[in-house]
């Protein structure tokens, strides 16, 4: 017999909240790894491996979100623990090599389509670990077409996230960037929900193990959550943010301390008095008489020679 499945028993809450989670987790990986790009490589790699760990739990808590609203009428669902700690664990270590990739490598196409690849089949399968972690009187099966599109998704999507994570700069085409990712996440997710039916037998080898929803996915939410909330800590007192040399738009802003040139300041130092006595200045209202062009003209009738300075009183 087949079960009655319905991924949305909660209406639009648990699409939308599960679509914010991955939208959160996108934007701040996006910041940790532009701003990777200009704090020098003594920090770099604590800064991208922030931005995987953010977006990793950004995607694995938009899974479990989504996963709220899924229920079979006929039978009561749990989850697996191990299952589901490996499940969050993989979408950490799969953004993380796809984030170092690009972080080190740039993204080039035979780079980016690499650590798209692997990131985009890490997320894939972070998504059917988290699905086989539920136990429920019952048999899984899912349609192969929908699964090899989720597949898709999840790599277009993945490889579209590197790509901006490293060269996307300022904050409106930050959070469009976000939102996208977000989107195409969300939409691996439910693609990948639709292709799953259940079979419900009551003699099936499966049974209900494990902790229900309150017991195990909402203390499980509780850890990721408090990651994310502390790469958003980090990530607003950060130093250059602080400081005004914001990296949002890939390029530092000049520091306040420096003081700003004119349009008709000149940057050629000062004349430098030189050393010695200063020559007495003539007297006022003495007329002063230009000198010869050269010493030989001090000699022909007419040349004018130069007046001695009268000596000071």
């Amino acid at each position: 017999m087949q079960g009655t499945v319905d991924g949305f028993s909660y209406g639009l809450v648990t699409p939308v909240a599960a679509f914010l989670m991955a939208a959160l987790g996108g934007a701040l990986g996006l910041r940790c790894t532009v701003r990777s790009l200009h704090g020098g490589q003594t920090f770099k790699a604590g800064w991208l491996a922030l931005g995987a760990a953010a977006i990793g739990c950004g995607i694995w808590t938009m899974h479990f979100v989504g996963m709220m609203g899924f229920s079979v009428a006929e039978s009561a669902i749990s989850y697996d623990v191990p299952l589901t700690l490996v499940s969050l664990g993989v979408a950490i270590v799969v953004v993380g090599i796809g984030v170092f990739i690009v972080g080190y490598r740039g993204t080039g196409p035979a780079t980016l389509a690499t650590a798209g690849l692997v990131t985009g089949l890490g997320v894939a399968a972070m998504h059917y670990i988290g699905m086989e972690s539920m136990s429920l009187r019952g048999e899984f099966a899912y349609d192969p077409v929908l699964v090899v599109l989720s597949v898709l998704i999840a790599v277009v999507a993945a490889t579209a996230a590197l790509w901006a994570a490293m060269t996307v700069r300022g904050f409106l085409p930050s959070l469009g960037a976000s939102a996208i990712m977000g989107v195409a996440v969300t939409g691996m997710h439910y693609t990948g929900m639709s292709a799953m039916t259940v079979h419900l037998d009551g003699h099936a080898s499966r049974t209900v193990q494990g902790g229900s929803m309150t017991t195990v996915l909402l203390p499980m939410l509780f850890g990721p959550l408090v990651l994310l909330l502390v790469a958003g800590v980090i990530v607003m007192f950060d130093p250059l943010l602080i400081s005004g040399e914001d990296t949002w738009n890939g390029a530092r802003r000049p520091s306040a301390r420096r003081r700003p040139q004119g349009r008709h300041t000149s940057s050629a130092p000062a004349p430098v008095a030189p050393l010695g006595p200063r020559p007495p200045s003539p007297r006022a209202g003495t007329p002063t008489r230009t000198a010869p062009a050269d010493r030989g003209a001090r000699g022909r009738p007419g040349a004018v020679r130069p007046r001695r300075p009268a000596p000071p009183r």
